[in-house]
C-alpha cells in the first residue's frame, strides 16, 4: 500500500480499526496490477511457482476474512456492551496456514491472536460455525461451546483446541508435556485419544518467547532432543515485532532461536499466503516425521493495536503506524485474489462485505442468548464432585494378581506386615496405585533409582521400570507441565515436587493452568493429577525455610484444588486412594502434602513406645473427602483442631492437661486442608466447652484462620478460644526454628491456660 505525502486526514484517524477497514476497500478499488489470463481452479497453483492451490487459497482467505471481521465487529459492539473482548488477531491471520496444514486431532494450545487459525480449523469437521461459536464467546453467553460464557477463549473440544486464558507463556510447558505424553503412551501401552502420529501445536508472540516459562519449555524441549527422546511439538512464534508497547529488537527472534541445538528452526512469511504456505508445510512435515521439537518463526504484524482500548498513536509515530498497516496480510491476499483472476474488484468487495454482515448478525444474535445468572452456574465446572462414584472407585479392588506379582507373596503384602511409619506406608500405597492403574506415571527430581530424597518412592522404578517412574530436569515448571500433558492424553500423573517451597517456582502451572482448565472449558477438558510434595516444618536434618515451609496458603488459595495432609501412615494410604479416585472420576487436580518431620516418626509420647506406627489398610479401604480423624471423641472439656505435626503436639498436650487438671481434650486431625470440612468443625466446636486452634503455619492467612472462620460462622464464636500458630517469618536455621513455630511447650502452656479458664 502506497503511503501518500502529505498524509490525508482519513489516515490520521485515531480509530485504527476504521482506517484498516477502509484501507482494504481502497486497496481493492484502486488495484491496477496484472491479472492472469486464465483463472486457476482446484489444485492449480494460485500463482505461478506457489505450492498453494487455488482451492487452498480461497478457503484460507475466507478464514482470514472471518477473523478480521470478528475483530471489526468486536470494536464496534464493545462500546454498546454487546461484546466483552477486543484483543484481536488482525495482522496474524496467516496462522490459518498452520491450522490448514495440521489436523484437528493435533492438540493445539493457542496464542490469543488465533482467529485465523480457529476459523480454518473449524472447517476440519462438518457442521461447525466459527462465526457463531466465536460470537457466543465474545458475548459471554452460557451457550458459548468453548467456556460456557466464563471467558473469551479460543477453544473447542471437538477440534482439540484446549482453551487458554491470557497468562503469558504459561501454556508452553503443558504443550511440550502433551507432545512427550503422545510418545510415552506407546512405551507404556496406553491407548491415546488422538492418532499415534499426532503433534502438538503451540503458538505465542515474540514478546512471550522471552518469558521464563517459555524459556523453560524451550530448554526442556532441547533436553529431550539431546537425549533422543521424541517430543513432537510445533512451537509457533508469531512475531509481530511488539509486545503491547515494547518493541522487539529487529532480528531478535531469528538470532535467538535459529541455532539452538535440539530445537529445529523454520521461518515462514505469515503475511503472504502464496509464499508462506510451503514454508509452513515444511515445518509441519518435519515435526510430524522426525518427532522432534520444531520452532516455526512465523512473520506477522499487529494492526489495530493490542486491544480496543490501546491507542497506538500514543507510543508509535503516525508514519510508523502507516508503514505497519501497509503490511496488512489481507492486502496481500486481496492482491493474490485479483492478480490470479479468482475475483474482480466488485466481487471481492462484495465478498468482503458479506463477512461483515455475517459477523455482525452473529454477534447481535449472540447478545440475545442466555448469560450466566447465578454463582452456582458460574462455579459449576470448577470443582465437580461425585461422592458415590469416587467412593466406589477409591475402594475398587480387582487387581489382586498384579499385587502379588509386585509384592512377591501373600506374606509380603503390606497389610500382612507389622505396623510401619508414614514414609513406608506412602510407598506401599503408591505401589498399590501403580498396580491398580496401569496408566499411572510418577516423576520428579530424584524419584527413580534413588527413590526420592526420603526414600518414599523406593522400589517403584525397579518394579515398574523407567517408562512409568522417571527423573526429570531440576525444574518444577517442567514437572507440572509434563503432568498436564500426560493428563491431557488420558494418563494419571503423580508428579513429585521435592519440597513445598519449590512449588512456588511453578505455582502458575497449577493456579493459572491445571486448576483453571475445567472452569474455562466448562468441564470439557480436565487435568487429573495427584501432586505429591514434602513440606511443613520441624525437619531436623535440614535447616532454613526451603526445607521447612508451612505456606499451605499458597495451595489453599487456588480455586478447585483439593489439598490433603496426613499425619500417619494408614491415613496416608486411604487418602491417596481417594485423591486418585477424585482425579479419575471427576478430573480433579489434587495435592498431597506430606509432613517431612513425620516420615520416619515411630513414637508418640516417649522414645520407643511405637505409638505412631500404623497397620496398612487393606486395598479396598478409602477415606471420604473431608473426613476428619477424632481422638478422644467422648471428651467435651476442650477441643484442639490441628493437622500434620500439630496432631502429635495436641495429643501429648491433651494427655498432660488431663494429668494436671482432670480436663479431657478432644483432638481433631483435620486431614483435609482444602476444602475444610466446616460442618465437622462446627459440630466438634459445639460439643466442647473450649476451643484451641493449633496451626503450625504462619499467623497470617494460615489454615487456622479458616478454622476460626468456620467456628464463628457456625455460631460457636462465643466460647473461649485460643490460637497457637507460627509467626509471620521465614523459618530460620537449627534450633532457632523453635522460637517461631509451635512447640510441645507452647502448645501445652496454651492448653493448660485454656483448660483452667
Amino acid at each position: 500500500m502506497h503511503i501518500p505525502n502529505p498524509i490525508p486526514a482519513r489516515l490520521k484517524d485515531v480509530n485504527r480499526a476504521k482506517v484498516c477497514d477502509e484501507n482494504f476497500q481502497e486497496f481493492v478499488r484502486n488495484y491496477v496490477g496484472p491479472v492472469a489470463a486464465q483463472k486457476p481452479s482446484g489444485d492449480d497453483a494460485v500463482l505461478p511457482g506457489s505450492l498453494l492451490s487455488a482451492r487452498d487459497f480461497l478457503e484460507l482467505f475466507e478464514s482470514q476474512l472471518i477473523s478480521r471481521h470478528l475483530d471489526l465487529m468486536a470494536r464496534v459492539l464493545r462500546v454498546q456492551n454487546k461484546v466483552y473482548y477486543t484483543i484481536g488477531s488482525s495482522g496474524h491471520e496467516g496462522n490459518a496456514m498452520v491450522a490448514r496444514l495440521t489436523r484437528h486431532t493435533d492438540p493445539a494450545f493457542l496464542h490469543y491472536r488465533s482467529g485465523g487459525f480457529m476459523a480454518e480449523r473449524f472447517r476440519k469437521l462438518p457442521g461447525m460455525d466459527p462465526v457463531m461459536d466465536s460470537a457466543l464467546s465474545f458475548a459471554a453467553s452460557k451457550d458459548d461451546p468453548a467456556s460456557g460464557g466464563r471467558h473469551k477463549v479460543w477453544g473447542s473440544k471437538a477440534l482439540w483446541v484446549l482453551p487458554q486464558t491470557s497468562t503469558i507463556a504459561s501454556h508452553l510447558p503443558k504443550a511440550l508435556g502433551t507432545a512427550v505424553a503422545i510418545e510415552t503412551a506407546r512405551r507404556i501401552g496406553h491407548q491415546l485419544p488422538v492418532p499415534d502420529d499426532s503433534i502438538t501445536v503451540c503458538s505465542f508472540g515474540d514478546a512471550s518467547s522471552n518469558h521464563a516459562t517459555a524459556q523453560c519449555a524451550f530448554n526442556t524441549a532441547q533436553w529431550t532432543a539431546y537425549q533422543k527422546l521424541p517430543a513432537p511439538v510445533l512451537f509457533v512464534c508469531e512475531d509481530n515485532g511488539i509486545g503491547i508497547s515494547v518493541k522487539t529488537p529487529g532480528g531478535w527472534v531469528g538470532n535467538a532461536f535459529r541455532n539452538r541445538d535440539g530445537l529445529d528452526y523454520f521461518y515462514a512469511n505469515g503475511l503472504d499466503l502464496a509464499e508462506g504456505y510451503e514454508q509452513v508445510a515444511r515445518a509441519v512435515y518435519h515435526c510430524r516425521s522426525t518427532r522432534r521439537p520444531t520452532f516455526l518463526h512465523l512473520k506477522t504484524t499487529r494492526i489495530m493495536g493490542h486491544a480496543g482500548t490501546d491507542f497506538e498513536i500514543e507510543y508509535r509515530a503516525l508514519e510508523e503506524l502507516l508503514a505497519v498497516e501497509a503490511t496488512d496480510p489481507l492486502l496481500r491476499s486481496a492482491e493474490i485474489a485479483l492478480q490470479s483472476g479468482l475475483f474482480t474488484k466488485d466481487s471481492l468487495l462484495a465478498w468482503y462485505e458479506s463477512f461483515r454482515k455475517r459477523c455482525m448478525d452473529g454477534a447481535i444474535e449472540a447478545d440475545q442468548r442466555p448469560k450466566l445468572m447465578s454463582k452456582e452456574e458460574v462455579m459449576a465446572p470448577l470443582a465437580p464432585y461425585s461422592p458415590e462414584a469416587v467412593a466406589k472407585e477409591a475402594s475398587r479392588f480387582d487387581y489382586a494378581d498384579k499385587r502379588l506379582a509386585v509384592f512377591g507373596s501373600e506374606k509380603q503384602l503390606p497389610e500382612n506386615q507389622p505396623p510401619r511409619h508414614l514414609a513406608i506406608q506412602i510407598n506401599q500405597a503408591l505401589h498399590d496405585l501403580f498396580c491398580k492403574y496401569p496408566e499411572t506415571l510418577l516423576f520428579g527430581e530424584d524419584v527413580a533409582q534413588k527413590g526420592g530424597v526420603y526414600t518414599v518412592t523406593k522400589g517403584l522404578y525397579k518394579s515398574f521400570k523407567g517408562n512409568r517412574v522417571f527423573n526429570t530436569l531440576l525444574d518444577e515448571t517442567t514437572i507440572l507441565g509434563l503432568a498436564q500433558g500426560f493428563a491431557n492424553m488420558g494418563m494419571l500423573p503423580i508428579p513429585e515436587i521435592q519440597y513445598l517451597a519449590y512449588f512456588h517456582n511453578a505455582c502458575d502451572q497449577i493456579r493459572g493452568e491445571a486448576c483453571s482448565l475445567q472452569f474455562f472449558s466448562n468441564n470439557q477438558y480436565r487435568n487429573p493429577m495427584v501432586m505429591r510434595m514434602a513440606g511443613l516444618g520441624y525437619q531436623r536434618g535440614f535447616g532454613g525455610h526451603f526445607h521447612n515451609d508451612n505456606s499451605v496458603t499458597a495451595l489453599r488459595d487456588i480455586p478447585g484444588l483439593i489439598v490433603g495432609c496426613p499425619s500417619r501412615g494408614d491415613d496416608a494410604a486411604t487418602m491417596l486412594r481417594t485423591l486418585t479416585a477424585l482425579a479419575k472420576v471427576d478430573g480433579r487436580v489434587t495435592a498431597f502434602l506430606e509432613p517431612i518431620a513425620l516420615y520416619m516418626t515411630k513414637d508418640l509420647y516417649e522414645a520407643g513406645d511405637g505409638q505412631w506406627l500404623t497397620a496398612y489398610p487393606s486395598p479396598d479401604q478409602a477415606m471420604t473427602l473431608g473426613e476428619e480423624r477424632v481422638y478422644h471423641p467422648d471428651a467435651t472439656d476442650m477441643v484442639i483442631f490441628t493437622f500434620g505435626n500439630g496432631v502429635l503436639f495436641a495429643l501429648r498436650a491433651a494427655k498432660e492437661v488431663e494429668k494436671q487438671t482432670g480436663k479431657k481434650t478432644r483432638v481433631i486431625d483435620l486431614r483435609w486442608l482444602q476444602p475444610l470440612n466446616g460442618d465437622a468443625i462446627v459440630k466438634h466446636a459445639r460439643d466442647c466447652a473450649r476451643i484451641l486452634v493449633l496451626d503450625e503455619g504462619r499467623r497470617s492467612a494460615g489454615v487456622g484462620e479458616g478454622v476460626i472462620t468456620a467456628i464463628v460462622e457456625g455460631g460457636q464464636g462465643g466460647k473461649p478460644l485460643v490460637r497457637v500458630v507460627g509467626d509471620d517469618t521465614y523459618t530460620p536455621l537449627a534450633a532457632a526454628a523453635n522460637l517461631i513455630l509451635p512447640t510441645d511447650a507452647t502448645v501445652l502452656d496454651a492448653a493448660l491456660k485454656l483448660a483452667q479458664s
